[in-house]
């Protein structure tokens, strides 16, 4: 039976994550994991984790470097074989992780998955159905170069990934893109139709939905494709 681990980079988190992390308790079982980075909190947000008293929750310090690198350290200290990654502010539907888990169950060539969601206003209250049918969500490596379908908050992988996603360069502007995109390069990625998370969007969100201008899109993807590149030839040389 596979051990789950749960990553998940918080800071400043107070208003949302102990609903965020009931919800994650409730879809794992005893022997499982959430591992905390907290990037030096200044609010609530760690007597609220406290407040929980679960010896499944494990809270560690943050580099203090910014999102990505927090995510990083959180996934760094997991231990188990299935690597779910969470935001400190979504709610997981009660079936995630049992629905995630029979994926990779039943193929075991599977590397990753990421499923729908319903995406949220601050109360929770639907705004819209399918995340996958707003982002015109697709699989496969270069629809992801043009258009990232990748969200962490929605993604799950094996530990074997780990060491080929990390160190995430500094560069990239999306931990999910390039975890993704390594993802794709290396083995199979399913993306699971089920809406299995309440996505809650609100002004303090780290994430958004804005577009840049053309010339920073193709700068951006310019720049993915070098540092793939690199991370490739790295790659070659410690075989």
């Amino acid at each position: 039976m596979n051990k789950i681990s749960v990553a998940i980079a918080t800071y400043n988190g107070e208003k949302y994550i102990f609903e965020q992390l009931e919800s994650v308790l409730k879809n794992i079982k005893n022997d499982d994991e959430i591992i905390i980075s907290d990037d030096g909190s200044t609010d609530n947000t760690l007597s609220i984790i406290a407040s929980l008293q679960d010896p499944r929750i494990k809270i560690i310090p943050g580099p203090k470097q910014g999102i990505i690198k927090n995510f990083e350290n959180a996934i760094n200290h997991t231990t188990g074989d299935l690597i779910f990654l969470a935001d400190q502010d979504d709610v997981w539907k009660e079936n995630k992780v049992a629905t995630v888990v029979s994926y990779f169950n039943e193929d075991p060539k599977l590397l990753l998955t990421v499923h729908d969601c319903n995406i949220t206003d601050e109360s929770l209250n639907i705004t819209n159905e399918s995340f996958f049918r707003f982002r015109n969500s697709k699989n496969g490596f270069l629809n992801n170069i043009i258009k990232n379908s990748f969200m962490g908050c929605c993604m799950t992988f094996r530990s074997e990934l780990k060491s080929l996603i990390v160190p995430i360069p500094k560069e990239m502007m999306m931990h999910d893109q390039w975890i993704g995109l390594i993802a794709l390069r290396k083995g199979k990625v399913t993306f699971i139709p089920e809406q299995l998370l309440l996505y809650r969007r609100h002004g303090s969100n780290s994430s958004d939905f804005n577009r840049n201008s053309v010339l920073k899109m193709i700068t951006n993807r310019l720049l993915i494709l070098k540092l793939l590149h690199q991370h490739k030839k790295n790659q070659r040389r410690t075989k």
